[in-house]
């Protein structure tokens, strides 16, 4: 029985060994790709969820990158997936216009698509997203509807410029000053204007520093008393909107819209404080676009539409849609 067991103990941790090995190699062959927002917030958790089931599904390793510190933590972290030698990213640019040099840098070495906020000069292959415009001029009905007097607005958001970012505030504009469909403005995020019934007294800008927006909003209804409504352009914006209006108390008083899922503006649509919100997938937006890379690491060119846009459509969510919405959400993140 010993003789036995002596040559038995040998041959399963030899078969455990192997097993073991080829568990590794199986891992080691899928093709490693990476996934990177332009900040730490709720949107990218959400998004991560998405990019981490399109990878299990299609094929691949995924690497989930949320950098504290905008384009500076980007510009390292590419670096580093680089080294590694990730066969692609799914890039969300916090400075398109400087971060130019860095895209190109990553479409030398990796497959480059852009995912959220699009930057149209880089050798990008394909963005995934919504038209930020488009969603602009759905938000600035949404202001028209919970103002119809009319009155003076104000804009908050983590970076004016942020291409998403522009694109959101000019539909709103266009909106509010009553310019067709068709002649998209151009105007300078600081400029005050004035429509036949609306004020765009401008936009605040906070860095993604959530304290900062807060106090943003705190400032803006201590110097503008009669301010007619607050719109939060990125998704944490409208919360913190949410929670100086109500610390003011002026709910009711000050209206609300904003961009984004977050559970607190999701509440506050709910509770009728909130008007409504501009919302995204940023769950499709994560699993889109690891499929579309993992696909295109393996040779398949057919998953990019010929316009280079893959399109996750926005759409409106006021107090009556709150609850399906929310709904829909969570069994999508189950």
């Amino acid at each position: 029985m010993k003789t036995h067991l002596r040559l038995l103990v040998p041959a399963a941790l030899a078969c455990c060994v192997a097993v073991l090995a080829q568990c590794g190699k199986s891992d080691d062959s899928k093709p490693r790709v990476a996934y990177m927002g332009n900040a730490i917030a709720p949107f990218w958790t959400i998004a991560e969820k998405g990019a981490r089931k399109a990878a299990a599904e299609h094929g691949v390793e995924v690497d989930v990158r949320m950098p504290a510190n905008g384009a500076a933590d980007q510009k390292r972290m590419v670096e580093e997936l680089l080294a590694r030698g990730v066969k692609g990213i799914a890039f969300s640019p916090a400075d398109p216009k400087n971060q130019l040099d860095l895209m190109q840098e990553i479409a030398k070495n990796a497959i480059l698509i852009t995912q959220d906020s699009d930057a149209p000069e880089a050798p990008r292959q394909v963005f995934v997203g919504m038209d930020n415009y488009q969603a602009g001029r759905l938000c600035g009905k949404l202001i028209k509807e919970a103002m119809p007097e009319g009155g003076s607005v104000m804009f908050f958001v983590g970076r004016a410029g942020q291409l998403n970012a522009k694109q959101r505030r000019q539909g709103i504009t266009d909106v509010l000053l009553d310019r067709p469909e068709g002649q998209q403005g151009d105007d300078p995020p600081d400029a005050e204007l004035k429509g036949a019934k609306y004020t765009i007294l401008g936009t605040r800008t906070d860095e993604v520093d959530f304290a900062k927006a807060k106090s943003n909003v705190q400032d803006a209804l201590t110097r503008h008393q009669d301010i007619g409504c607050l719109v939060g352009l990125f998704s944490y914006n409208t919360p913190k909107i949410y929670e100086a209006v109500r610390e003011a108390n002026r709910l009711g008083k000050v209206r609300i819209v904003g961009f984004d899922e977050e559970d607190d503006t999701l509440r506050g649509v709910q509770a009728g404080h909130i008007f409504g919100t501009v919302v995204q997938s940023p769950f499709r937006y994560g699993y889109e676009s690891v499929r579309i890379l993992a696909a295109l690491v393996k040779g398949d060119k057919s998953v990019v539409p010929e316009n280079k846009f893959f399109e996750v459509p926005a759409r409106a969510v006021k107090k009556d849609d709150v609850d399906a919405f929310w709904k829909e959400l969570k069994e999508m993140l189950q």
